[in-house]
């Protein structure tokens, strides 16, 4: 096209778009009738415009065309799970996310006969053992993911006491030059996304605090910073949450003189997953998925339809996979580096979100920084406040899970398809702080439909 046709159009502003809708109302009040309001504390506009000052375009430094797809694989059997990995990569995954869960796992095992050159391997490890991580052969080029915040603020205790942990830690991140932030625990348990970026924000900064005193400047330059975050079906504000993840990032780290590039991530949410209907699910992922892509994932690692309550099966792996093939190769999902970019309603989500996370850091920072929150118990009493009222709203039917809360099949029987135990489980154990818990918005539902199918058999 030689002419540029909107030209031939005469600007209308913000507030002469305003104007007519009122007119069009007919009296009816604009606040109350078009602007909805978000449990972080967002009015949502019925539009948006360039003219606004929180439009204004923040481009991240990731690209939709080079988001990976991953296939997480938990290794029970050393044997299995690399054949298991061998033939993920040859059905589509992209990059492979091992799960070690103790030390007698061999990793040249493991990676036998697999390319890491060409297939990117990560070590997510729950155990802490640096001596583990030091025998790895430098030249398989993994990446390591241990965080020691994270399984304090999951279970309640360090791996084995602060000092050790911090020890062993700091060996580690020298070796590797990584230091991983899993922050999908904020989402599952139910903190709104503003905690969730504050939260993790916060998390991040206590190991910015605590190596900037001896990493040198060289070191700091190329450390690699991974945070793991889930994201659920709130579409545009999951696009806006992980674009605003990276600007905060890159602001907090450009501070320390950090390397400003994190690599994020990203996993669907549990939270709104339910086990009757469970085919909904696929749905739900899928939009997920594609928030994760156009919000500037690095890395993408479904969540297969029936994870929560059936044990790791190919089916449902190869289901989850093939959700994100079809946006890459078949929906053009990876044609375009910041789809996003420009879109008004989204800049200025992103904008407000990071306004409202930088007020709820330094809130954080000021009150002695989130070690220190998480032993009083403040992240987890904030953390339980916002899971309580949108619990609420589920109860009430604000929030619709379909085929749970909404257009329930009542002849959809699950009581004797349950592999796995779907719902909270409480370990009497000792800890030093409160954990952080995770839990489904479906759980109190469906434990009563499950009781009302074994009352019926009786």
């Amino acid at each position: 096209m030689s002419k540029i046709l909107f030209n031939n159009f005469t600007k209308v502003s913000s507030k002469q778009w305003k104007q007519k809708i009122q007119v069009d109302l007919k009296g009816a009040d604009y606040n109350n009738t078009l602007i909805w309001h978000t449990n972080e504390g967002i009015d949502v506009k019925p539009f948006y415009h360039e003219d606004e000052p929180d439009t204004k375009p923040n481009s991240p430094l990731s690209k939709a065309t080079e988001f990976k797809i991953c296939q997480s694989i938990y290794v029970a059997h050393t044997e299995k799970s690399n054949a298991k990995a061998i033939d993920a990569i040859s059905r589509g995954a992209e990059t492979i996310e091992f799960i070690i869960p103790s030390e007698d796992i061999s990793t040249k095992d493991l990676l036998k006969n697999i390319d890491t050159s060409s297939t990117p391997i990560t070590f997510k490890l729950l155990f802490l053992s640096s001596e583990y991580i030091k025998a790895i052969p430098t030249e398989l080029s993994v990446e390591i993911q241990t965080d020691i915040i994270g399984q304090l603020a999951k279970t309640g205790n360090w791996f084995n006491n602060l000092k050790e942990d911090h020890k062993q830690f700091e060996t580690i991140v020298k070796h590797t030059n990584t230091i991983t932030v899993n922050a999908s625990l904020y989402q599952n348990a139910g903190a709104n996304m503003v905690q969730q970026l504050a939260y993790s924000l916060a998390h991040i900064n206590e190991y910015f605090n605590h190596f900037n005193s001896f990493l040198e400047d060289s070191t700091k330059e190329k450390l690699e910073v991974v945070i793991n975050i889930s994201v659920g079906t709130n579409y545009f504000f999951e696009i806006a949450k992980l674009r605003a993840l990276r600007i905060l990032f890159q602001t907090l780290s450009s501070d320390y003189g950090f390397n400003t590039n994190c690599k994020i991530n990203v996993t669907p949410t549990k939270r709104n997953k339910t086990i009757y209907d469970y085919n909904t699910n696929l749905l739900r992922t899928t939009t997920e998925c594609m928030s994760a892509i156009l919000g500037g994932a690095n890395t993408i690692t479904n969540l297969a339809y029936d994870a929560i309550y059936h044990k790791n099966n190919e089916f449902g792996e190869r289901i989850s996979r093939n959700q994100l093939l079809v946006l890459k190769e078949e929906s053009y999902f990876d044609k375009v580096d910041n789809p996003a970019d420009g879109a008004y309603y989204i800049e200025s989500l992103t904008t407000q979100l990071c306004d409202k996370t930088l007020e709820l850091f330094k809130d954080i920072e000021a009150n002695g920084g989130f070690l220190s929150q998480l032993k009083v118990g403040t992240i987890q009493k904030k953390i339980k406040e916002s899971a309580t009222k949108e619990q609420a709203q589920f109860d009430a039917g604000e929030i619709t899970l379909l085929g749970t809360n909404k257009h329930p099949n009542p002849h959809d029987k699950m009581k004797d398809n349950l592999e796995l135990y779907p719902f909270v489980k409480m370990n009497p154990v000792k800890t030093l702080i409160e954990p952080i818990i995770e839990k489904r918005l479906a759980e109190t539902i469906e434990q009563q439909r499950l009781h009302k199918e074994k009352s019926t058999e009786k």
